[in-house]
């Protein structure tokens, strides 16, 4: 009989990070190639590039470590 597994909950939020970071690190690349024409205080140094990358890169990793569709570890039969 094969046992159901639940999928934890850290997988959403690592995947919903990843979406993210990738949403405002494409919105940040574009504003680096494209500047707006009225530039906000401290724009120059493209915060949302470097978040983006930072949540991107945190989504993933919750996703490797929490990926629900590995095999279960077997149990040690005893003799």
């Amino acid at each position: 009989m094969e046992k159901k597994r639940q999928i934890e909950i850290w997988f959403f939020i690592g995947g919903l990070l990843g979406i993210y970071g990738i949403l405002i690190l494409g919105t940040g690349i574009a504003h680096w190639i494209h500047p707006p024409v009225k530039q906000l205080a401290l724009s120059h140094l493209h915060s949302d590039v470097w978040w983006g990358i930072l949540l991107t890169a945190i989504g993933i990793v919750y996703c490797i470590k929490y990926w629900p569709f590995k095999e279960a570890p077997q149990a040690k039969s005893k003799r």
